[in-house]
């Protein structure tokens, strides 16, 4: 059994059925044959515009859908729906939407005491109230949180009860969905400092993911992007963000905003052109092709499949 990697991902394909007719329904294509893997305690960060399938990934991976093919392998074992509950102590996810990811009818020591009481993790009340309390204090909650209601607070602090939820089960890996996006910037650098603080003491590894290439660097060791259900680009998070080779992955780089105006005067922004093709009617080929200026017709006809260029760093492009 590989322990190299915790998570593996291989050719994972989630779709959807869609009613076009009385009778019929045509795929959705959300996540279309996805690969990728996590080492124990690392980060790897999942980037692309709203629709390319980043949360069904993470979704996918914790069977919250049950995915269409592939397999996803936790510590070298497969992941099947029989042994799904097994491993659900040990993979948990923090919802991007602190307001509707959290029960307004109860407590916050209910809310983060759930899933002690699911695994049956103490065993009487009053070590249930000390595993809550230190989680409360390891997210930055006081105690005197622990009696009110998830609207009583911001949402900077309701993602930090949902942090609690994730980890009051002590799990080996989080899927974080966009968990910082809905928060102002200043608590956005709490919570992901904390993020990182959890990552050091606990040693749990992160599937980040997010729009914000900046906080992505930032807190990734490595970065996938995603473009309508395929990863077209991975490698280590420096490496992609100082040398990308997909031209989807260069147009993405070139808007992030810099803070210096002499720099973001001479950076050229690479605009795309054209609309994202739906995911129910995908252009043949390189999905990407549509909106590429480097397509040729190589491009049209043969989907290109993510190629080492060097370092581990991979993209699937024929003509870069």
């Amino acid at each position: 059994m590989s322990k190299e990697y915790l998570i593996e991902v291989e050719d994972l394909k989630q779709y959807f059925p869609i009613k076009t007719g009385l009778f019929q329904t045509t795929p959705l294509k959300a996540v279309d044959g996805v690969s990728f893997y996590i080492k124990p305690g690392e980060t790897l960060g999942l980037v692309g515009e709203s629709g390319c399938g980043k949360t069904t990934v993470g979704r996918s991976i914790l069977r919250l859908y049950e995915p269409t093919a592939g397999t996803i392998k936790f510590e070298g074992e497969e992941i099947t729906a029989k042994n799904m509950r097994e491993h659900r102590k040990n993979m948990q996810m923090v919802f991007q939407d602190p307001y509707s990811s959290l029960n307004p009818r109860m407590t916050v020591e209910d809310i983060i005491g759930e899933p002690l009481d699911v695994h049956k993790l103490y065993s009487n009340r009053k070590e249930r109230r000390e595993k809550i309390l230190n989680l409360m204090e390891l997210v930055g909650l006081n105690a005197e949180h622990a009696t009110r209601y998830a609207h009583e607070f911001s949402g900077g602090q309701r993602q930090r009860i949902g942090i609690a939820r994730a980890l009051a089960v002590n799990p080996k890996f989080i899927v974080c969905d966009e968990a910082v996006s809905a928060l102002d910037v200043s608590i956005q650098a709490q919570v992901i400092n904390m993020f990182e603080d959890l990552q050091e003491k606990l040693g749990v590894a992160y599937l980040f993911i997010a729009h914000d290439l900046l906080v992505v660097r930032h807190i990734s060791n490595r970065i996938a992007v995603m473009y309508l259900g395929k990863v077209v680009e991975i490698g280590d998070a420096d490496e992609v963000y100082d040398h990308p080779i997909h031209p989807y992955t260069e147009s993405l780089l070139s808007a992030v905003p810099i803070p210096d105006p002499v720099i973001a005067r001479k950076n050229k922004r690479i605009v795309l052109t054209g609309d994202v093709p739906s995911p129910m009617h995908m252009p043949t080929g390189c999905p990407f092709r549509t909106r590429c200026r480097y397509a040729t017709k190589q491009c049209a006809e043969v989907c290109p499949a993510l190629e080492d260029k060097g370092n581990g760093h991979m993209a699937a492009c024929h003509n870069r």
